[in-house]
């Protein structure tokens, strides 16, 4: 099977992790900004995080670098462009973006241009390719609290004009959920869609409480659903669909290895699986590698991968139009 010429979705992929190396060398120098190293091998070395992270905490350590260069509204703006250009060129028909605006605002930027710079990078790359894409605004576990109902103003203007949904990212500790129910209450009433990261590392119950509590449509990664009944029946019961993203999974340790990774076993069961990047550049990875590494391991048709691709659409942000449009290609 040729898995570069399928039709793909990705709807869990970070920006700041999917930065091209040879872009911050470039925005680095635009900005007076000093790299640990202008070598491309060095600046790759240090964006890619290894097989062996000790946690999630390690992965995320990843992103700083990228991060230094993002605080700008034409960097922002072009990696934008350039993450929905590659995936483009690699067949992509839809993705969803998400990032944190909070983390762009070191040199006084507003979240407005912010948020709206991400949205012209985009919608660029949808004028010259085959591919249509939202943004997901996330709001930092560890971050002000104070802070959230602010990025949330500031996206509404863009509601289905580019933004359609709250999500819930960083570090995972057991039983976050609680503290943040007002906030995705306040995201709900604006109409923001919501997706949450839980059940990355080792907490099925935080899945439980992200649907709960916090009104999640679409968990990301949900690995620890296995072994929590509760979750598990939850998940299945409001047909919650799973991002799952492999190759992220196993870096961050929640899963040993893509073998003992528990989405043919969730699909299998009738649990809402879609295979996604996380991040391209700091997973080194894409779509077709992520659909590549699901179908080998586990043996599964193109019959199946189109009923993964299907649930991607049902379960994806994207309007009536556009879930039509991406249908198309499945038949």
């Amino acid at each position: 099977m040729n898995y570069f010429d399928l039709p793909k979705i990705d709807l869990h992929c970070h920006l700041d992790g999917s930065v091209r190396p040879q872009t911050i060398i470039d925005l680095a120098r635009q900005q007076d900004i000093t790299l640990p190293s202008e070598d491309i091998n060095e600046i790759n070395n240090l964006m890619i995080a290894p097989e062996t992270c000790l946690n999630l905490d390690e992965y995320l350590l990843r992103f700083e670098l990228p991060l230094s260069v993002m605080q700008t509204a034409a960097a922002i703006e072009r990696i934008s462009f350039e993450l929905f250009e590659d995936a483009a060129k690699e067949n992509v028909k839809y993705l969803e973006v998400r990032f944190g605006p909070l983390l762009h605002t070191q040199q006084g930027l507003s979240l407005d241009i912010i948020i709206g710079s991400a949205i012209e990078g985009m919608q660029r790359a949808e004028k010259l390719y085959d591919i249509k894409g939202n943004y997901i605004l996330s709001l930092l576990r560890h971050m002000p609290k104070e802070s959230i109902k602010g990025v949330i103003d500031a996206g509404a203007k863009y509601l289905n004009d580019g933004v359609v949904a709250f999500d819930l990212a960083g570090g995972e500790a057991a039983g976050f959920c609680q503290e943040f129910s007002p906030y995705a209450q306040y995201a709900l009433e604006k109409g923001y869609r919501i997706t949450i990261h839980a059940g990355e590392q080792g907490s099925g119950q935080n899945v439980y409480d992200a649907i709960s509590l916090l009104g999640a449509e679409r968990i990301g990664h949900g690995i620890y659903i296995k072994g929590h009944a509760l979750a598990y029946d939850l998940v299945k019961s409001q047909t919650v669909a799973l991002e799952t993203c492999p190759s992220s999974n196993i870096q961050t340790k929640a899963v040993t290895s893509l073998s003992a990774h528990p989405i043919k076993e969730f699909y299998q069961d009738g649990v809402q699986v879609t295979i996604n990047t996380d991040n391209r550049t700091v997973s080194n990875t894409t779509m077709s590698d992520e659909v590549r590494k699901v179908m080998e391991q586990f043996n599964l048709s193109r019959a199946d991968y189109f009923n993964i691709y299907k649930t991607s659409v049902k379960h994806s942000f994207a309007n009536a139009a556009i879930k039509r449009h991406l249908l198309k290609y499945s038949e």
